[in-house]
């Protein structure tokens, strides 16, 4: 079964000694929501996202729109199980591929090979299942000769093949994006796009957060809108654009 069930959930972070306006200015565009106070002011609580009630089921296709700070990418970090609810409760079935680090996982210091291996792992392989994807993973990555040298040797396009072909060799229940993935050259990215399409085809529940309309109603069918940290509205990707965007 496959199934992500929020029930006013909430997700709370509280920043001790952070009075300067700039500070908090900065905490809130990188995890959206609102901005409370603690007693005398010397903490701040970040409402990242507050009273969320959602459920997604095996075919659901959800956009994810809303301004930058609106809470998008905590929210997608909630579905992964990455963050707890402070409040309410997150039920997540089936098993997560969340797209928004391909590198995390990775150490720099070990093998293209090795880190293969690390971030398989880390998305929820056991070791032999890790193992036996590298040769497909290795033809994938063209990375050649450079697969057996340690990662901090790689320039960013080359970490990022070889992140995007391990988080893509899996197929999961569930996959939640941050904008669509661009990987290489014209080419590769071609072959990485097909590669990325398949995955998603095959995925039971598909979340994407994206500021493209075009991208979003590809690959959508539903939306949500979040404006500081709460669902505006819930409904058909067409409309829930239309008001977004005010048009509707």
């Amino acid at each position: 079964m496959v199934e992500i069930l929020l029930e006013h959930a909430s997700v709370e972070f509280s920043i001790y000694n952070a009075r300067s306006r700039s500070i908090r200015n900065d905490l809130l565009k990188r995890v959206g929501g609102h901005i409370g106070h603690g007693v005398n002011n010397d903490r701040v609580v970040i409402h990242a996202l507050r009273d969320i009630n959602l459920h997604l089921t095996e075919g659901t296709r959800l956009a994810l729109v809303g301004h930058n700070g609106a809470g998008k990418s905590t929210m997608l970090r909630l579905l992964s199980g990455v963050y707890e609810p402070s409040a309410g409760s997150a039920l997540i079935e089936g098993h997560v591929s969340s797209l928004l680090d391909l590198s995390m996982g990775m150490d720099p210091e070990q093998t293209g090979r090795e880190n293969i291996i690390l971030r398989a792992v880390f998305l929820g392989m056991s070791v032999a299942q890790a193992k036996a994807l590298v040769p497909e993973i290795a033809e994938f990555s063209e990375l050649g000769p450079y697969l057996d040298l340690p990662m901090r040797t790689y320039s960013a396009g080359m970490a990022m093949r070889l992140g995007f072909g391990v988080s893509t060799a899996i197929h999961p229940d569930i996959i939640l994006m941050d904008e669509m993935i661009s990987v290489g050259d014209a080419r590769f990215a071609s072959k990485a796009k097909a590669r990325l399409h398949n995955m998603m085809d095959k995925a039971g529940i598909l979340v994407i957060a994206s500021h493209s309309s075009d991208t979003l109603r590809q690959y959508c069918d539903r939306a949500i809108w979040l404006e500081e940290g709460r669902i505006i509205m819930d409904g058909p990707l067409e409309e829930v654009l239309a008001r977004a965007h005010g048009t509707g």
